[in-house]
């Protein structure tokens, strides 16, 4: 008789411990089915998270690079206008100094040869005359006369040294092509005025208009007095 309810308990028992597991498990299953829907909102709010810092990050780095970029191209811009600065110098260095060679050559063929050459242009409507005539209608028409001046002015200088620019007379010491007196006159117009057919003209051509007006009206003078 213990034996049977001893068997009896045993299965009583059993039966007890199998519905508790049930439940336990029913009840786990429950937490966790309770639980699981938070975690993929967790893990979204984490993911959004994240690109809302690598879209910070990337807008940080890409206006770094504008920013590198604009500072790059001022400072291009400036080394541009620096080195375009420096050529323009060296450029106006180059011409003075090319001007001074060319001057210190004049001088020298001027000491070695006694007279200074022309350097400018011939116009075309003077290209008829030669030598100091040639220099003298050039330098006449770059004066503001007229063309048909320079028969007078031709004249005028004939008679007065046959455009010799180191003609002297004796008498009274007057000097050069327009046989200016005394001869350092003509010094207000450049100080090779001694050897320089130019330097003369320009001197001459100057004096012939502060008195009178024009090359004929001072050959008119020439002409009424013997000297203008």
């Amino acid at each position: 008789m213990d034996r049977l309810w001893r068997r009896i308990g045993i299965r009583v028992l059993a039966v007890a411990l199998l519905a508790g597991g049930l439940v336990g498990g029913v009840q786990l299953g429950r937490q966790q089915a309770e639980r699981a829907p938070g975690a993929p909102a967790d893990l979204v709010a984490v993911d959004a998270a994240e690109v809302r810092l690598l879209k910070e990050r990337h807008g940080r780095q890409a206006a770094a690079r504008a920013h590198q970029r604009v500072a790059e191209h001022a400072a291009a811009a400036k080394a541009a206008a620096a080195a375009k600065a420096t050529a323009g110098r060296a450029r106006t260095l180059d011409r003075k100094m090319a001007e001074k060679k060319a001057a210190a050559k004049r001088k020298a063929e001027a000491e070695k040869n006694g007279t200074v050459a022309f350097a400018g242009p011939i116009p075309s409507s003077c290209q008829e005359f030669s030598g100091n005539r040639a220099i003298g209608c050039a330098l006449m028409l770059a004066a503001g006369f007229g063309l048909d001046q320079f028969p007078c002015l031709n004249k005028l200088w004939n008679k007065e040294s046959g455009w010799n620019h180191r003609a002297v007379n004796r008498g009274s010491g007057a000097y050069g092509i327009p046989q200016a007196y005394p001869g350092n006159k003509m010094s207000s117009a450049g100080s090779d005025w001694k050897n320089n057919p130019a330097t003369q003209i320009k001197w001459g051509l100057g004096y012939i208009k502060g008195r009178y007006k024009t090359p004929c009206g001072a050959w008119a003078r020439s002409e009424s007095t013997g000297s203008y």
